[in-house]
Parts: C-alpha cells; structure tokens; sequence
C-alpha cells in the first residue's frame, strides 16, 4: 500500500512537471530565443531583415503590419523587447524619432543602425521622404546594410547572412524588371498618380511616373489638407484628366472619396504605402509589396 501511494506520488509529480514544461517552455530555452536577438522598428525594415536572418536570427517587429507609423508610440513592452536586444534596424529619416527616447529608457546594450544610410533621399519642402522601401534599388542598399550588422554582431553566421542578402537582392532584381514590365501596359498619357499623402515618389521616380499630387501634401499622414489645397488638387486632377486617387491600406479614404466625386476620378484604395499586407496576402514582403502595388496601379491607370 505504502509502495502504491508512493507511485501515485511520483506518477502526479511527473504530470505537472510535464505540464509546466508545455505551458511555459523547458528549463533548457527558460522562454528565451536562441540566436542573434533583432528589433526592427517597421514593417518594411522587419520584413527586411527576416529575408536576411534566415534561420539564424529572431527578428521582432515593433510596428506591424495595418499599422501607421507616423503615429505609433511604443509601450511597456517594447521597452523589454529593446533592452534584450542584440541588433536595432531602424528606418530613420523622421520616421521612427521616437526610438532615440526609448533606448534611453529601455537601456540595453543593441548595436543601433539606420539601414537608411548611403540612399540618395528625396526632400520634401526641405523634410527627408522616408518611403524608401518604395524602390527596390534602395532596398539593396537596405538589405546589404543589415547583413553587414547581422555578420558584425554573428560573425559565426556571418556566411549565412550574406548569402541571405544575395539571395534576396537578386529577387527585387526580378522585381525591378517585372514591375517595369507591369507599368509598361499603361498607356503613357495615363501615368499620372495622386495619391493621399506623399508616400510613392521613391517607386513614380524608380518607374517613370509623373505626380500630379497628394490629398495631404506631406509625408506623413498627420499633416492636413487646407480647403483651398483641396481645390487647388480638384483643379490639377481635372486638368490632367487624372484616371484614379490612390488611397492606402492604412488611410481614411474619406476626403479621397469628396475629391473623387468632384473630379470624376475612382479611388482606389488597396495601395500599400506605409504599411504591408497581412500575412498571407501577398503583400506581407517587401517585393511583394512593390508587386501588388504595382499590379494595382496599372489596373487603375488602363
């Protein structure tokens, strides 16, 4: 009897340690990532760094996915995230200030790099254009920037990064082309883009576009349009006889909506500016980003 109740012991001992285990992780991981720990502050620079982490590296995204940038404030557990940090890609370029207050706050010891850094960048009303990921030439320079921190902070894996990196630059190769390819079948007369705020000059300059203008003329969407620069906008769009306002993902279409009913223009509004898509969309990469985006313009623009 005594060896039975023993057993019965020893048998619900077992249970809960195995289940302990299962609900919050073995002794041996303690809940903690292996590998070279990144934060990204972005989407775009998340996805990016993914595409050179491969499997050697965790990346966690600060700013997901259906989410504005121009208004994200990080919270408690951002901090954490940043103080157990290895590497930190920021954007930079105005979009992602706030993570200069923040690391002082979350502390850590993150090698900090602005994956931004040796593009050539637009200016706006003497304000630096952010979009970057927008033109896959610059994210090449992106991409190449992070590899470079990845081997410099993992030179054990230093290898892996890189061919991660050629890898991927080699796709927004396929990219560059194919999109050009898309925009090709738009009759040139028709290539002109509003949009709701300055967000695509990157990808109009990459591919031959023209702009015509911007519901909010700025690079944020925390700017406002004033009356007379919506009428002013009207005026443009009838003008040059504008086929479609861009909207994005991320964006109130509403004012787009007003100016489309005034001008006789669609609104479309599937663009992806400042955010990706969800996953599984398609849109969940920066390459395939630029490729629906494009796909989208061109259907508009026929």
């Amino acid at each position: 009897m005594i060896l039975s109740l023993s057993r019965a012991t020893l048998g619900f001992a077992l249970m809960a340690t195995v289940l302990a285990a299962v609900a919050c992780g073995t002794s041996a991981d303690n809940g903690e990532k292996a590998g070279l720990q990144v934060v990204a502050t972005t989407v775009q620079m998340g996805a990016l760094s993914s595409a050179v982490a491969g499997d050697d590296a965790h990346v966690t995204t600060l700013i997901g996915a259906g989410i504005d940038p121009h208004d994200f404030e990080p919270g408690p557990n951002d901090l954490k995230t940043i103080a157990d940090a290895d590497v930190i890609v920021r954007n930079g370029l105005g979009l992602d200030d706030w993570l200069d207050r923040t690391l002082k706050s979350a502390g850590g010891s993150a090698t900090t790099i602005t994956a931004t850094d040796g593009i050539t960048v637009r200016t706006i009303d003497g304000h630096p254009d952010p979009h970057v990921w927008q033109s896959p030439a610059n994210d090449k320079i992106i991409v190449a920037d992070i590899a470079k921190a990845f081997a410099d902070a993992d030179p054990d894996h230093a290898s892996e990064y890189e061919a991660n990196a050629t890898a991927y630059e080699a796709k927004l190769d396929e990219v560059d082309q194919q999109v050009r390819e898309i925009i090709d079948t738009i009759p040139p007369a028709n290539r002109k883009m509003v949009t709701d705020h300055d967000a695509f000059g990157y990808f109009i300059e990459r591919y031959g576009l023209t702009y015509v203008g911007a519901v909010i003329p700025s690079t944020t969407t925390q700017a406002e349009s004033s009356a007379k620069d919506i009428a002013a906008l009207e005026a443009l769009i009838k003008k040059e006889q504008v086929k479609a306002i861009f909207s994005e993902e991320t964006a109130n279409p509403k004012v787009s909506k007003q100016i489309a009913a005034d001008t006789g223009a669609k609104v479309v509004d599937t663009l992806y500016g400042d955010s990706l898509g969800e996953p599984g969309s398609g849109a969940d990469t920066v390459d395939g980003m630029i490729l629906s985006n494009a796909r989208t313009i061109a259907e508009a623009l026929k």
